[in-house]
């Protein structure tokens, strides 16, 4: 493959998709919803002659990406909504997930694409109802048991609208390949917390992710007024580097097509641990830090078995280095 199609290429994972693309010689046409975060993404990238985009505003247009495809052989596809604060989870959150997916699927099948990535999340692994004291070990065999109906009530909260629409259009992605059988095959990674630093320069703390924002949130907002831990159910994350390398490892390597990826460091992590980081990589911030005590709960684990033999070479970021690395690029909007 030499050119490739990635959508949420402006977002924090979909930026190190692209510089990481880029890095290995590869053409990239990035997908935008925005001509200011397209301007800010190229101009951090320093192999941007080899970059161009393609602008959509509307996810749920079966159409978005007819006009994308010209030229390319692989798909990325990480763009989905986001969002903790909406009017309505199903109009909001659920259903530009699924026809997203829909529309590229569609889009990739009258193309000459071999292969598309799609990312999925760990809430579509996740089964909330079972009990937090049931040891348990994920793989890529689990599903999150959540229905439509169960996503879009208005009452549902928008974790759980989240959860649900990975998981509903991750479903989706399975089904189209099951029934349609394009010429292309399927690889889905389903990745728990990212963090790390941004590939563009950040313009401010409001423009982080949910993961990075929990991150920020170890640090309390004045001298004498420490912050509190953020909860930490589950002790999964991975850098959003490291993630981006498996994307194109996923993308790359033959014996992941058809299969389905739950990446997570083998190194699990508290927002103790952050907040130990940053009191001594930060010392003038130490009087801010959060106190408290975080348990790894080392009786929920994940199978790392099929990320280890199709991706033998992968190495993976400590997580003191992935917090320090977040706050030496953030430390200065404190």
């Amino acid at each position: 493959m030499s050119y490739v199609l990635v959508t949420g290429a402006t977002g924090l994972v979909g930026a190190h998709v692209v510089n990481n693309l880029l890095s290995k010689g590869f053409r990239v046409r990035a997908v935008a919803r925005s001509k200011d975060k397209a301007d800010a993404l190229l101009a951090a990238m320093p192999n941007s002659s080899r970059l161009d985009f393609f602008f959509i505003e509307d996810l749920t247009d079966p159409i978005a990406f007819d006009g994308a495809m010209k030229d390319i052989d692989g798909v990325i596809h990480l763009a989905s909504p986001l969002k903790y604060q909406v009017d309505s989870n199903e109009k909001d959150i659920i259903i530009p997930a699924i026809q997203g997916v829909h529309s590229i699927l569609e889009a990739s099948s009258s193309s000459s694409i071999k292969r598309i990535v799609l990312t999925s999340s760990f809430g579509a692994v996740l089964d909330m109802g079972r009990p937090e004291s049931t040891p348990w070990t994920y793989s890529s065999q689990d599903w999150n048991p959540i229905t439509y109906a169960a996503a879009s009530v208005p009452n549902a909260t928008p974790q759980d609208a989240y959860r649900g629409s990975k998981t509903l259009a991750e479903q989706a992605a399975w089904h189209f390949i099951e029934e349609r059988k394009p010429a292309f095959d399927l690889v889905t990674l389903c990745p728990s917390m990212v963090f790390g630093p941004l590939a563009t320069k950040p313009q401010s703390a409001g423009e982080l992710n949910e993961s990075n924002m929990m991150l920020w949130k170890v640090i309390g907002p004045a001298a004498g007024a420490p912050a509190t831990l953020p909860p930490c159910r589950f002790n999964f994350w991975i850098d959003v580097r490291d993630l981006a390398e498996i994307h194109v490892l996923a993308l790359t390597t033959p014996a992941a097509g058809g299969n389905r990826y739950v990446p997570v460091a083998p190194e699990p992590f508290t927002y103790e641990k952050a907040a130990e980081t940053v009191r001594r990589e930060f010392p003038a911030l130490a009087p801010r830090v959060a106190c408290g005590v975080q348990e790894v709960k080392s009786h929920i684990s994940v199978d790392a078995g099929p990320m280890e033999r199709d991706f033998p070479c992968l190495q993976y970021t400590p997580f003191h280095q992935t917090v320090a690395d977040f706050w030496k690029q953030l430390h200065s909007f404190v």
